[in-house]
């Protein structure tokens, strides 16, 4: 594994990476580097990021976000570059996704969300995040004081990156505190079905290739793809809904259609 008290910490890794392009394009590019960073933390080492944590970053941009694709694509750019160097020895950068345009959530009728079902540990997940959040919004505040006290920057990008972050926090405390007002927590006592539902684990057999898939059905907002969490709205998700163990489902991609058997459902 990569020794992270060796390599160089988030700061330094991405004034070099920044260094490295041509000078017509650091001004443009420091602030998106700049506010991934600050996410993180300065002084944290490069090192010791894991694929999960940017795996999530790019959902916990806010839906205001409009412009995340070009800036995941120079964050790529940068994780990219750290593990050709040598800081990194993993393919971070893959893990970092686009998001998805968000759906509307209102309901045709006075504008008031919709309930939204999610399981406990979903909802608890939801307001362990809010907490880090409101903590990150503090420090975020005091980076924003440090880099408008700082002359030494043209054009003082540290200040519009911790600008930017900021935003990025408030707006996602938003969105997270709109679901946790909106959210149905599922009754974990409520009787069990040999169906396929929210909340539940399924392990499926591919009869094409024999291989076993493990997943948990999870309403949008809980969906984890490093940790297995599938949506109950996803082309999986829609097609084992409502189906038991042993059955067999069948799902259309680009390239055809591919059957699955339901090995068994855990809950």
């Amino acid at each position: 594994m990569t020794d992270v008290s060796q390599g160089p910490s988030l700061s330094e890794a991405a004034s070099r990476f920044l260094a490295s392009l041509p000078v017509e394009e650091r001004g443009a590019n420091q602030p998106v580097i700049f506010r991934f960073v600050l996410w993180y933390g300065r002084e944290r080492p490069l090192a010791s990021l894991t694929a999960p944590e940017i795996a999530h970053y790019a959902e916990r941009l806010p839906a205001s976000d409009t412009d995340h694709k070009k800036r995941l694509a120079l964050i790529r750019a940068f994780l990219g570059y750290a593990r050709k160097v040598g800081w990194i020895r993993s393919s971070l950068s893959s893990h970092l996704k686009a998001r998805k345009p968000p759906k509307s959530r209102l309901s045709s009728r006075q504008g008031v969300p919709k309930s939204l079902r999610v399981t406990r540990q979903g909802y608890d997940d939801m307001e362990r995040e809010l907490s880090n959040l409101k903590g990150k919004r503090l420090r975020a505040i005091e980076e924003i004081r440090r880099a408008a006290a700082d002359k030494d920057f043209r054009e003082n990008a540290p200040l519009d990156a911790a600008r930017e972050q900021r935003g990025q926090i408030e707006g996602r405390i938003k969105e997270l505190e709109a679901a946790l007002k909106s959210a149905v927590v599922l009754d974990e006592n409520q009787e069990v079905t040999a169906r396929v539902g929210l909340g539940d684990s399924i392990v499926l057999h591919d009869l094409t290739s024999g291989q076993e898939m493990y997943y948990t059905i999870v309403s949008p907002r809980e969906v984890d793809p490093a940790r297995g969490k599938i949506s109950s709205v996803s082309p999986i998700g829609r097609a084992v809904t409502n189906h038991a163990s042993g059955e067999i489902i069948e799902i259309t991609v680009p390239a055809g259609k591919i059957r699955y058997q339901i090995e068994r459902i855990e809950r």
